[in-house]
């Protein structure tokens, strides 16, 4: 399945009705998630982030420009933020199982329909654009009072609508709109900051202080610290100071936490001092967690804890709640689209005793198998962590922050194979309810009992043979780790020896139904069930040798 974001930025940022109004069109459409919607009222703006498969966030889009044209007069439009017309700008961005290519296709799609239909100009930029890549900048220039007068012509539709203006289509990689905070309200101090971080840097002098231009007479520039930097300096009124606005179009070639470390710096000089930063719409999961590291290794503490916490660290150390509570359910893509926790997952663990002892037959064996196998890589990490931060086992602190890292990852996978046992499961109930009255029916039923069948065979042997990978971090902090907490890494032996042999026996109980050639899964199975056993036993020794 392709899952594509859309980021539509509508000009209009204080009028929560006509907001709402959008944003209402947007979720109007079946199999959209909204995601985020980012008001600002000093700017005039609205961020409103969706996503969904590739056909209905095309369709979202489309009805979002088609009312905000319909509300939106551009006539009457001021704000900080440059724009072009009600939607300014519409990008499409590829998520799961999406390319940059299928962006390209709804840009180009969504865009014949807006010029052709509702009689807007677009201009197609970035990866959409035709002939190759065009920026926003360059597209925008002029903004919505420069229409009327532009030299060339739009992709699609008329060359000019009076009150919906101008609509920038485009394709692009996730962009993070981000801001950063300072004790000022000086506009020009904050925008020799964006200068000095910005790709495309500030302009350079002549020695009389005049703007220096090349042959053709444009601007040259000096470069600035980053590459896919975009940046400008702006007051904001509602929060009493300036901010440098940045877009980092690529956070791995510029990072979060590596553009908000310059333009500490950057203040510094000018006698400035950053007072934090915030995310305008969503933000990768990936860019925090590697804000939250950075900062962590600075701290002289060590990554192999949980997710959330590497996320508080980020947050804490850029700011990010300075201006407003920052919820990282609600900002983070990954989080926002993925909604709570498992069901099962989710719960309290009272609750989940009650609900696998009650007489239903699903949470089973097989989802205990998976949360014993958590319990597993939670007590390795457990250990990593105490044996990192123990005095005289420095010379241990890399082994045992790489140990961290990866038992906290497959922690949070066997979390998510508690449900996933129960969902495969209950499919294989509803495949055997089919009816099958009908040749038809009889083939649809013996097709969706089969796929059940390998589904509930698949999702135990995965976990034997995480359960194996999960065994070895214990092995390793119990062999290596700090001997006060090795009853603590043998504890984790028999939990991942549980989950090894419970999820075995799932296994061999759903291979009977397979029809088909079992070998290879059988080999699986055995050749995992063995190696978990074998080093089970090995951590059973040095338990007892630390004993």
């Amino acid at each position: 399945m392709k899952l594509i974001e859309c980021v539509p930025n509508f000009s209009e940022g204080r009028d929560l009705r006509i907001i709402d109004e959008i944003t209402s069109v947007i979720r109007s459409v079946e199999g959209i998630r909204l995601l985020d919607v980012d008001p600002g009222a000093a700017t005039n703006r609205t961020v409103v982030t969706f996503a969904g498969t590739q056909a209905v966030v095309e369709e979202a889009a489309f009805r979002a420009i088609r009312r905000a044209s319909d509300l939106i007069d551009m006539t009457a439009h001021t704000g900080e933020h440059p724009r072009m017309g009600a939607t300014d700008v519409c990008p499409f961005v590829p998520l799961e199982g999406a390319t940059i290519e299928d962006c390209m296709e709804s840009a180009r799609r969504v865009g014949r329909r807006v010029g052709d239909e509702l009689g807007v100009p677009v201009y197609l930029y970035e990866h959409a654009a035709p002939g190759g890549r065009r920026s926003l900048a360059d597209v925008r220039r002029g903004e919505y009072e420069g229409l009327a007068h532009r030299a060339d012509t739009p992709d699609f539709g008329p060359a000019y609508n009076p009150t919906a203006g101008a609509t920038a289509i485009g394709a692009r990689q996730f962009l993070v709109a981000y801001n950063v905070n300072l004790n000022t309200k000086d506009r020009r101090l904050a925008h020799q900051i964006a200068q000095a971080v910005r790709e495309i840097g500030k302009p350079r002098r002549n020695n009389d202080g005049s703007i220096l231009k090349d042959e053709d007479g444009k601007t040259v520039f000096e470069p600035g610290r980053f590459k896919e930097v975009k940046g400008v300096g702006w007051f904001i009124d509602e929060y009493q100071r300036a901010q440098v606005s940045l877009n980092l179009t690529d956070f791995a070639v510029a990072p979060i936490h590596a553009v908000f470390n310059a333009c500490r710096e950057e203040a510094g000089r000018l006698g400035l001092r950053v007072t934090g930063s915030e995310l305008v719409g969503l933000v990768p999961r990936e860019a925090l967690l590697a804000a939250g590291d950075h900062y962590l290794h600075a701290q002289g503490a060590t990554t192999g804890v949980p997710e959330r916490e590497r996320i508080h660290s980020a947050v804490l150390s850029l700011g990010l709640d300075e201006l407003a509570p920052f919820d990282p359910d609600a900002k983070i893509i990954e989080y926002a689209i993925a909604g709570e926790s498992g069901v099962l997952a989710g719960m309290p663990i009272v609750r989940f005793l009650d609900e696998l002892s009650s007489d239903l037959p699903a949470p089973g064996g097989g989802s205990v198998a998976a949360l014993a196998g958590s319990l597993a890589a939670a007590l390795a990490a457990m250990v990593a962590s105490l044996t990192w931060a123990k005095k005289g086992m420095e010379a241990r602190r890399p082994e045992m922050e790489l140990l961290g890292v990866k038992a906290q990852e497959l922690k949070s996978w066997f979390a998510e194979a508690i449900d996933r046992d129960t969902d495969a499961f209950n499919a294989v109930l509803l495949a055997r309810r089919m009816p099958r009255t009908t040749p038809g029916e009889v083939e649809a039923r013996s097709a969706a009992v089969g796929a059940a069948d390998l589904g509930a065979t698949l999702v135990p042997l995965e976990v034997l043979e995480r359960s194996v990978e999960a065994l070895d971090l214990v092995l390793a902090v119990a062999t290596h780790g700090s001997p006060t907490s090795v009853t603590d890494a043998g504890v984790g032996g028999w939990c991942g020896l549980a989950a090894a042999e419970g999820a075995s026996i799932n296994v061999r109980i759903n291979l009977k139904e397979l029809t088909g050639d079992r070998a290879a899964l059988t080999k699986r199975h055995d050749e995992a069930l063995r190696k978990a056993r074998k080093i089970a036993a090995e951590v059973g020794r040095a338990v007892e040798e630390h004993l």
